[in-house]
């Protein structure tokens, strides 16, 4: 209801999608140099405006709303910092139940009810449960295999609040400690967060840090005895880090997971950047 939005979000009006029509043809008639801004309604769908001249648009609200939603105000990042704060409860949750777990779905349960109980029971997205080699899949959905015999857990998980995402990503021991491996790349791929958290300031270029990632990660390959038969320079020349790190370096956080903002090229000719 119209009442109960206006309560619940931070907005100025709210009317229910039937009154469209009648709004609009109001606004119009007020002032005939108006222009709308639509997205994804037809104009033959709205007959009181389209029997006008008034001028509409359906292609620029879509870009102008993905530019004003990468901004956050205070409002948005207490939304942001609550799903954080709840998604962190429910890593630490799944981490003390590891001892007694036997599957990857157990643990998935664990970090789902600590979210429910601490208010949010919507998941960010479908979360990532993945241990062994699991954990080397990208996106790994299945969530069902034994912890037995199985070094360590991947969990990327994150709680939404008042349709707010978090996204968390940590790697834990099953057996209560790293080994000596798996601690090596664990404190690489620290020292690649931390390089870049400290890089962070405004006018920064993602590209910046996401460069810095790649040196510290070809460096610590390098140095582990993974990489071999070249420098750190003509490693990163030849982009071998890519195999190692297949997307980027991070995203924007917001209404969605993987928020508007940071026009992704896809297309780009350099690998690392794609």
């Amino acid at each position: 209801m119209p009442a109960e939005a206006l309560k619940i979000y931070d907005i100025d009006n709210c009317l229910p999608n039937s009154s469209l029509p009648a709004h609009l043809s109001s606004l119009a008639q007020k002032d005939s140099d108006i222009r709308f801004y639509i997205k994804d309604i037809p104009r033959d769908a709205l007959p009181s405006i389209a029997e006008t001249t008034v001028s509409t648009d359906t292609k620029l609200l879509h870009p102008a709303i993905d530019e004003c939603r990468v901004t956050k105000d205070s409002y948005e990042i207490a939304l942001l910092r609550r799903a954080n704060t709840i998604s962190t409860a429910a890593h630490t949750a799944v981490l003390r139940a590891i001892p007694t777990a036997r599957n990857e779905q157990d643990l998935e349960a664990v970090f789902t009810a600590s979210c429910i109980s601490n208010g949010a029971k919507h998941q960010a997205y479908h979360g990532i449960f993945g241990s062994g080699e699991n954990a080397a899949t990208l996106h790994y959905q299945h969530n069902n295999q034994p912890l037995s015999n199985r070094k360590n857990i991947l969990v990327d998980a994150g709680a939404e609040w008042n349709c707010y995402c978090f996204d968390v990503t940590r790697t834990m021991p099953l057996t209560g400690t790293f080994d000596p491996q798996s601690r090596a790349i664990y404190t690489l791929v620290q020292r690649m967060q931390s390089a870049a958290l400290a890089l962070l300031k405004p006018t920064v270029k993602w590209e910046t840090l996401h460069t810095r990632a790649h040196e510290i990660a070809t460096q610590g390959l390098l140095d582990l005895g993974i990489l071999r038969n070249g420098t750190a320079e003509e490693l990163m020349k030849e982009r071998i880090s890519v195999a190692f790190f297949p997307h980027g370096l991070g995203h924007y956080l917001g209404m969605d997971t993987h928020d508007t903002g940071g026009n992704p090229d896809y297309g780009d000719p350099d690998a690392m950047f794609r």
